[in-house]
């Protein structure tokens, strides 16, 4: 019987070699593979809990890559960004942010750093903390762009560091004037409009629905008869209005772009499925476009949109070189990535995950993490540590 079982099981080797041969191999691959110190600051607002959703995955990204600190530790994603810091407790949490830092000390830390990364300033509110919630607007806690998040990206700036922004970080909260002045610094300018794609507008069949976003339709256009997929528009004064799949729009859901031969040079998939939310900006005529969305809106929608005010595309990604400098912004919430991504300490996983998960699968976020935001974030990555 022990003669059997051991035939038995040293037939079966090339599935221990599958098992455990491939991922040791991979990850002593990974080990003896050279690090790099880059210097960044990143900034996330938006942090209610434990889960560092909105910079945990740019994080995982960094580790796979080996990208260290100037002092050649890790970067952790509980601890080295400038933001909100959850405590659990009854008093929310606490910052650590700029607003005790001098001129002279933004200054210091902006000549240090190689890429200055405002991730998401949208902040965390009262209605984080708890587990009922009427999913009405609550109280800000902490929150939005201020005037040394300000000081921080002018001084960038001047002194040529690579800058990427992403939304949200001109919208609400932040006040009118420091966003005036972040435009004016990044070259953008806010329609005023948010969007988002749901699969189920029917709000008793789709819990991701806001109360508050029904009851202002309903408001506004004396019913709320929206049914099936569709996006949701939002002006910051309020109004709000609705593009039908099929009635409006043809696209499934909301598509970024990509072409093949576009000005920056990227080497991404051509289109990528995007159902989250993102805000549309208008660019000056020196930002080279990456990325853009489409909806392939019909006649409807296209009337729609310029009742809107709104052009028939929109950026998704765009770049621009100021004197040296590379300026990026996003228009969606790219970063914001809610699944656990395990050890990062092995090569090759990008390419394995990407052929699991696809990029034509709009309901999985990870397809839209592995085939495009982290292939775009790593060829930035790239860029910067090519500098001398």
């Amino acid at each position: 019987m022990k003669e059997e079982l051991r035939i038995f099981l040293i037939r079966l080797w090339p599935l221990w070699v599958l098992i455990f041969g491939i991922p040791l191999f991979s990850f002593l691959i990974w080990a003896i593979l050279p690090s790099q110190n880059l210097e960044i600051i990143l900034i996330d607002k938006t942090v209610p809990n434990k889960d560092y959703q909105e910079h945990g995955s740019f994080y995982w990204m960094l580790d796979h890559n080996k990208i260290r600190k100037s002092d050649g530790n890790s970067y952790l994603k509980d601890s080295d960004y400038l933001g909100f810091f959850p405590s659990g407790n009854s008093d929310f949490g606490f910052s650590k942010d700029l607003n005790k830092k001098s001129k002279v000390e933004i200054e210091n830390m902006v000549s240090k750093s190689d890429l200055v990364f405002f991730a998401d300033t949208y902040g965390v509110y009262e209605d984080d903390f708890r587990e009922d919630t009427d999913y009405r607007p609550s109280k800000k806690v902490y929150g939005g762009l201020d005037i040394k998040d300000i000081q921080l990206l002018a001084k960038a700036k001047e002194l040529k560091k690579t800058v990427i922004a992403e939304y949200n970080v001109m919208a609400s909260p932040t006040p009118t004037v420091i966003r005036s002045e972040f435009e004016r610094l990044m070259g953008l300018k806010w329609t005023g409009w948010i969007a988002r794609y749901f699969d189920e507008l029917d709000s008793l069949q789709n819990p991701d629905i806001p109360k508050w976003m029904r009851d202002q339709y309903t408001l506004q256009h004396g019913e709320y008869p929206l049914r099936g997929p569709g996006m949701i528009f939002i002006e910051e004064s309020g109004r709000i209005e609705a593009l039908l799949y099929e009635e409006d729009f043809a696209n499934e859901t909301p598509m970024i772009r990509t072409q093949l031969m576009n000005k920056g040079g990227f080497k991404l998939p051509e289109l990528v499925p995007y159902p989250d939310w993102f805000d549309i900006v208008l660019i000056e005529r020196d930002f080279n476009v990456i990325s853009y969305f489409d909806i392939n809106p019909t006649v409807s929608g296209i009337q729609k949109l310029r009742n809107m005010g709104l052009p028939r595309f929109f950026p998704a990604a765009v770049v621009r070189e100021v004197e040296g400098a590379k300026q990026y912004y996003f228009s969606g919430d790219f970063s914001d990535f809610r699944y656990g991504l395990g050890s990062a300490k092995f090569y090759g996983l990008p390419f394995f995950w990407r052929g699991i998960y696809l990029a034509n699968n709009y309901n999985d976020r990870r397809g839209f993490y592995w085939n495009y935001y982290y292939p775009l974030m790593e060829q930035i990555l790239d860029e910067i540590k090519s500098k001398p």
